[in-house]
């Protein structure tokens, strides 16, 4: 398992930090964990699930 900070995150999808955010709010991207005081980072497999998930929405695929 690797964690994963902000910048790497919004790298990976090409979503903007504050959608990342607005994305969370609404409970449809993995959640943060906290590092600490004012450090995050997200699960690296929770954000390549969360884009694969996308991909096979865009093809009509349904998730299990």
């Amino acid at each position: 398992m690797r964690l994963i900070k902000l910048k790497e995150v919004t790298a990976l999808t090409s979503l903007a930090r504050a959608t990342v955010y607005k994305y969370i709010a609404a409970g449809t991207f993995p959640k943060q964990v906290s590092l600490g005081a004012n450090c995050v980072a997200w699960i690296e497999e929770e954000v390549l699930e969360w884009i694969e998930a996308k991909i096979a929405e865009r093809d009509g695929v349904k998730q299990a």
